[in-house]
């Protein structure tokens, strides 16, 4: 953010921002919509019986775990290439 001045750097932090928000509400519409097609079946009652709700509650867990190793891992990628003086995306 060198180099910008304080409108500039607002704006680009709004902009931050919405971005993040939005892949946030992205990921979160696509577990709640994983989950709800593996683990949702039955439709005769207005609230989850137990093996659905236990089966909703493995899937999230699963899916959080699995997103905190991917990006451990594309953080471990970026530092790596950093040392090397790489740029991302390059």
């Amino acid at each position: 953010m060198d180099g910008l001045n304080a409108s500039e750097q607002r704006e680009l932090a709004a902009r931050m921002e919405r971005k993040q928000l939005k892949e946030f509400m992205t990921m979160y519409s696509k577990l709640v919509q994983k989950c709800f097609d593996d683990c949702v079946n039955d439709f005769t009652t207005k609230s989850l019986i137990n093996r659905e709700e236990s089966c909703v509650m493995r899937c999230v867990d699963k899916y959080m775990k699995g997103s905190a190793r991917l990006n451990e891992r594309f953080q471990e990628q970026n530092a790596a290439m950093m040392q090397q003086g790489q740029m991302p995306g390059r």
